[in-house]
């Protein structure tokens, strides 16, 4: 299949007619079957056909940020300033001891295959300071729900520290950045957050948890428009035929179904800084074995803690191709990451730590595929560590560096799985004051 920057391929129109049926959509109406096209048609312009140069390049800036604290920055930046910044996104904008008048500066911090996401970087602020979500069809100014629908690029700030308990599922416009930085803001109890159609969002610094399934029915998704929505899955993060999404520095735990899906053609994705836990089906990337779309799908999984009473999924791919960096893993209960439908998955840098359980060491998991098939798909590992008998079974050819996704801005150079530890210590939500490093 060409993919072109200027000619939608034909297969787009079977993915508006039949993308209905897994998007909670009741009424795929005229407004939402353009909205599906012409996100689809973006997200083929954002898939990278080289993604191991992308993957090279984030090594590279992650060496650079821990040279410069083994050559004396280190002792300066977190010893006598205070800043505790050591991977290379949190060095971009943790440092800045004025981040809460520079707060855009973070749309510059983007790595990985969502590098070039900058939310709502063009737009004005909007400020949150109404916790409730009475109203869903006719959203109160002044309420999150309010500001996600507004169809201009917006940076949305919170007044206070709040907990938001969604009466349904909140639903995204473009351009968008949730930026709960300085406060705590939680998710909880209600709904969940769904990014559907759309482009270039930035979800950072809040807490998500204890979501659970919502009735559904009509929804305000954008301020010109109101859609009718079947029942809710109950996830905490939902991204759907949408690219150009950062989720970074964000506390998850605790939802009725995964915390986080990226799924139905999504690409440019980066997830970052994030802290698991509690929970079964962590993170899914990719929808269904017959959703061949998702072979665009490209996320870069990076500097997370995936930690206490965690299970399985972390992630599991379908089709596509995914960059797991220098993540923390602690007693999986199942398996950490898994897949089916012949994804690449490229994991460098990790710390794998099994549970006491015989039966949990392997980190790897191919569903539904005999040997003779799954021993074909590119699965490789280098320079991860593995603790208390962990191990990862490779399979496929080994990872050239040279032309491939993994280049440029698209990729995160890895270190060494012995540095773990330094570079998620402050993965999760941030209590960020003003007036202080981050």
């Amino acid at each position: 299949m060409a993919l072109t920057n200027n000619k939608l391929p034909i297969f787009v129109l079977w993915v508006v007619v039949a993308v209905a049926a897994d998007a909670k959509i009741a009424d795929f109406d005229e407004y939402l079957q353009k909205k599906a096209a012409e996100s689809y048609e973006q997200s083929l312009n954002a898939f990278n056909p080289n993604p191991e140069d992308l993957t090279d390049d984030f090594n590279q800036l992650v060496g650079k940020t821990l040279a410069s604290e083994n050559n004396g920055t280190r002792r300066n930046l977190i010893n006598e300033d205070g800043c505790k910044a050591t991977n290379p996104i949190d060095r971009c904008w943790r440092c800045d001891v004025n981040w809460a008048k520079n707060r855009k500066k973070l749309a510059e911090c983007a790595a990985g295959f969502g590098y070039k996401t900058t939310g709502g970087k063009d737009g004005r602020y909007y400020i949150v300071t109404d916790p409730s979500d009475d109203n869903v069809e006719e959203p109160r100014p002044g309420t999150l729900r309010h500001a996600v629908i507004q169809k201009r690029p917006l940076w949305i700030v919170f007044a206070h520290s709040m907990v938001i308990t969604l009466r349904q599922e909140l639903i995204l416009t473009s351009n968008k950045t949730i930026d709960g930085r300085g406060v705590l803001v939680h998710i909880a109890n209600g709904a969940g957050i769904t990014l559907q159609f759309v482009q270039n969002v930035i979800i950072h610094n809040i807490w998500i948890h204890n979501i659970v399934p919502a009735s559904g029915g009509m929804i305000r998704d954008a301020a010109d428009h109101c859609g009718l929505r079947t029942q809710s899955d109950g996830d905490a993060l939902t991204v759907f035929s949408s690219n150009n999404v950062w989720i970074d520095h964000v506390s998850l735990s605790k939802a009725t179904d995964g915390l986080i899906d990226v799924i139905e053609g999504s690409t440019a994705v980066t997830i970052s800084n994030c802290k698991f836990n509690h929970h079964n089906d962590v993170m899914l990337l990719g929808a269904h074995e017959e959703s061949s779309k998702d072979a665009i799908m490209q996320v870069t999984v990076a500097f997370n803690r995936f930690g206490i009473g965690l299970i399985q999924r972390m992630p599991r791919v379908r089709w596509g191709f995914v960059h797991v960096v220098n993540n923390d893993y602690s007693h999986w209960e199942l398996y950490a990451i898994g897949g089916s439908a012949h994804p690449t998955i490229i994991s460098q840098g990790n710390r794998f730590r099994a549970s006491n359980y015989r039966y949990t060491k392997e980190v790897t998991k191919r569903d539904y595929a005999e040997e003779s098939e799954w021993k074909n798909w590119q699965w490789r590992s280098e320079g991860d560590l593995f603790t208390n008998g962990a191990y990862f079974r490779e399979s496929g050819p080994p990872l050239k560096h040279a032309k491939s996704p993994l280049t440029g801005e698209n990729l995160i150079k890895f270190r060494p799985g012995t540095f773990v530890g330094r570079l998620t210590r402050t993965a999760g939500a941030l209590r960020c004051r003003p007036g202080r490093y981050c």
